[in-house]
């Protein structure tokens, strides 16, 4: 009895004890589990670097390489339009014609006034000739004779006036033929048979607008950050709505040379060949310019930089997977990266989606790279 009183003890003693050690291995294993569950895990990306140019997309606004509106240079009415819109036209060609009455009468008027001081004129001329004759044989007297003479000279002043005045008046005249002032396309008529004509630049008495659509203008904004890489000869791809699928190459002729005080952007021009007349003026460009990369700069995703009261910065982890918080200088914004001008170095390893509540000088758990599928 009393041996198996002594096995049943130590088998008690036993389990007993293979207990007490299975508890505290589970106490430790939990003890470790939840000091492991307190550490976060980060993944982390590395700088890179390339000289392959970014696509920057802008808007643009398609305008006539010359477009000009055609007014009237005399009063009168409209006779006869002989262009309408869309009509091709020639420089010299003529658009309309305007009938003018008034000036009509007052170009005749003036040619016979013209007539009357020449008469004038011919008529004090002979008269000062024979005064002066009479002067050398003391005749008259010499005050006498000077008056002949200015009176001459007035005569003749004022012919001149009258023959400017006649100039002037047929000038008029020819103002009544509208004719193109270069080769285009006219784009708007504004008038009709019949309507009143004023001469001048007044809201709305344009009768017709030209425009030269045979090459193109397109004006782009550029953001100040990519300004100076918006140089003369800069290429670029143009898309537009009513062109699907298609692309026309471009190429920056100029530039503003000085930035939008509000809006702080360059403006571009590019040109276009619009040979076949396949886009309009006044049309929504999409251009995609295709700018030069930077070897030299440092590129990260755009989901890395922490946006603190310090400015911006990006969480690195060290060799001994500590965090450490870096103040960086950024440069172009290229959507969904940025370019890093300081701050940084290649080798250093950064947390991409870093939590707002990150700090520097805690630890955190590296998740190995994801395999590509």
């Amino acid at each position: 009895m009393k041996r198996y009183f002594w096995m049943l003890l130590v088998v008690a003693l036993v389990l007993a004890a293979w207990g007490e050690i299975t508890r505290v291995a589970a106490r430790n294993a939990l003890g470790k589990e939840a000091a492991g569950a307190g550490v976060p895990t980060v993944v982390t990306v590395k700088p890179n670097r390339t000289d392959t140019g970014e696509d920057l997309v802008l808007p643009g606004t398609v305008q006539a390489f010359v477009e000009a509106p055609i007014y009237a240079r005399t009063n009168g009415y409209l006779k006869v339009w002989y262009t309408d819109i869309g009509s091709a036209v020639k420089k010299g060609q003529l658009m309309a014609e305007i009938e003018t009455p008034e000036v009509d009468q007052q170009l005749a008027q003036a040619v016979a006034d013209l007539a009357t001081a020449r008469a004038n004129e011919t008529l004090s001329n002979s008269t000062n000739a024979r005064w002066q004759d009479l002067l050398l044989t003391d005749s008259v007297s010499k005050q006498d004779a000077e008056e002949k003479a200015g009176d001459a000279a007035a005569k003749k002043a004022a012919a001149e006036a009258a023959a400017a005045n006649v100039s002037r008046l047929r000038d008029l005249e020819s103002f009544k033929r509208v004719v193109a002032p270069f080769d285009g396309i006219v784009t708007a008529r504004n008038t009709d048979i019949g309507a009143l004509i004023n001469a001048g630049q007044s809201a709305g008495s344009e009768l017709f607008r030209l425009a030269d659509t045979q090459k193109l203008r397109i004006y782009v904004q550029v953001p100040e950050p990519y300004a100076a890489a918006a140089q003369p000869g800069l290429d670029a791809e143009l898309k537009f709505t009513e062109q699907p699928g298609r692309q026309y190459s471009a190429t920056v002729v100029r530039t503003s040379n000085a930035l939008d005080p509000a809006l702080r952007t360059l403006q571009v021009e590019l040109q276009l060949d619009n040979a076949k007349r396949e886009l309009f003026p006044g049309a929504y460009a999409e251009v995609h310019f295709k700018l030069p990369g930077n070897a030299q700069s440092l590129r990260l995703p755009a989901n890395t930089v922490l946006f603190r009261s310090q400015g911006l910065q990006v969480a690195t982890v060290d060799a001994q997977n500590h965090i450490q918080l870096k103040s960086i200088v950024q440069g172009r914004d290229f959507g969904n990266s940025i370019e890093v001008l300081s701050g940084i170095d290649a080798d250093d390893s950064v947390v991409i989606n870093p939590p707002d509540s990150i700090i520097s000088g805690i630890t955190v758990h590296v998740a190995p790279p994801a395999k590509p599928t």
